[in-house]
């Protein structure tokens, strides 16, 4: 189901707590709304849509990859400042990420993945996990 965007900064200050497979209703809702709003967003955090939990859906490869409860687990020194938007949020902030990160999360079905990603992806997935601790940009 496509969700409203939570745009209280209260609300998206809060921390997430991490999800089970008693949250795959909101893994679909949270790729509903991404999909819904797939030209103005790349990237969504469950809390976006009102359920402080650490889900994330983003657009990778040119397609919606769900990650539950992610973790960084190696970065790239190399680190840059980037221009970014949220639809949480109005205008652009600048944030600084690293270049290269890896990655550990489950995916949709619960199983355990680990992926290398850089540039705009990497970018992308910082941006939501900094959701799951309140953090905005």
């Amino acid at each position: 189901m496509i969700k409203q965007i939570v745009t209280d900064p209260i609300f998206l200050s809060l921390k997430s707590e991490p999800a089970s497979e008693e949250d795959l209703q909101t893994v679909k809702d949270l790729t509903d709304t991404l999909r819904a709003n797939r030209e103005r967003c790349v990237g969504m955090a469950a809390n976006m849509i009102g359920v402080r939990k650490t889900i994330l859906a983003a657009q990778l490869g040119g397609k919606i990859r769900i990650m539950i409860n992610p973790a960084i687990t190696a970065h790239s020194k190399e680190c840059y400042d980037a221009e970014e938007g949220c639809l949480s949020l109005t205008g652009t902030r600048t944030a600084k990420r690293w270049k290269k990160i890896t990655v550990t999360y489950l995916d949709e079905n619960f199983r355990k993945k680990t992926g290398v990603f850089k540039d705009f992806e990497a970018q992308i997935i910082q941006h939501e996990i900094n959701h799951f601790d309140g953090i905005l940009i």
